[in-house]
């Protein structure tokens, strides 16, 4: 078996819970960083990183794109190689655009090549949710689309979700970062009844209109009580970014993943003017923002 020396993987952005879907369903978005692996012969472990917010990524071997490298041969019984890691970030960091995801699925990805591809697609799957804790965002950055995923008595079932042509997210980066361990740490412990079978109903109902692009549908199933109403306050200006959104015609807003990233669904008729609107609401709150349409991306994970 002949070994590649270089391999090249491009991972999308991801949204994540869209509302309701806490934790379980993630979407791929055409916005993306590109990472380049070249063999050592000399040995040791070269960082390069290119990109907006370049120097804030380690360029040491705690780079999460590194360690998931090193988790891939570790998992199959064998020393990684040396290697330069040449990363073109085009995913803001710690935005709530699956940047974490991006780096655990290229390092897997990219380890996966380079060793002749030991792996099965599942098994690399299989470790990224490992890795990352929960699926919403590594499943669809690796697999593309809109993805459901949820355990099963042997592992994971994955399920596509339909999502119709003429609905488009439009998220709104602000110029702050919120962690996701932040965001997690104001999250109860427990929820009641009643708040879970809120949630159970309005996720059946995102999926159906995400399925029709059925407005009124859409309307009602944004609306979340397990993580929102706790992560509103770590965003300043959400409630006025919110109203701006759907007084500009967005079937409604969620937090994109943990934060601070606003995500509007809206029909592609309107979006560029919810999009206006978001931008402007957030400047009157005196935060600056990058306002994007970003059409899903179907194809996750490419490899040159």
């Amino acid at each position: 078996m002949s070994l590649v020396s270089t391999v090249t993987v491009k991972v999308p952005a991801t949204t994540a819970n869209l509302g309701p879907g806490f934790d379980c369903i993630g979407a791929a978005l055409k916005l993306y960083n590109e990472v380049k692996f070249t063999r050592l012969d000399a040995g040791g472990l070269i960082i390069q990183v290119s990109g907006a917010e370049a120097e804030k990524v380690q360029t040491d071997e705690s780079n999460l794109l590194y360690q998931a490298f090193v988790k891939l041969y570790q998992y199959i019984e064998q020393t990684p190689p040396s290697v330069k890691i040449e990363i073109k970030l085009g995913v803001p960091l710690a935005r709530g655009l699956g940047s974490s995801a991006t780096a655990i699925v290229g390092g897997l990805v990219a380890a996966n090549q380079l060793a002749g591809s030991p792996l099965s697609e599942l098994q690399v799957m299989e470790l990224a949710i490992a890795m990352e804790g929960h699926p919403d965002n590594v499943v669809p950055a690796l697999l593309g689309g809109c993805r459901l995923a949820a355990t099963s008595l042997t592992g994971w079932e994955i399920c596509d979700v339909t999502w119709h042509r003429d609905i488009v997210p439009v998220v709104a980066i602000p110029d702050f970062e919120l962690s996701t361990s932040e965001a997690r740490r104001v999250l109860p412990t427990e929820v009641s009844r009643a708040d879970a079978i809120f949630n159970i109903a309005h996720f059946g109902l995102l999926l159906r209109g995400l399925a029709t692009n059925r407005q009124e549908w859409l309307k009602a199933a944004l609306q979340d009580k397990l993580h929102q109403p706790y992560r509103q306050a770590l965003i300043p200006g959400y409630e006025a970014v919110n109203t701006a959104a759907v007084a500009a015609g967005a079937y409604g807003m969620v937090i994109s993943g943990a934060g601070p990233t606003l995500l509007a669904l809206a029909d592609a008729s309107e979006a560029k003017t919810v999009g206006t609107a978001m931008l402007n609401a957030w400047k009157q709150e005196g935060i600056t923002s990058i306002v994007r349409s970003l059409p899903l991306d179907t194809q996750g994970v490419t490899i040159s």
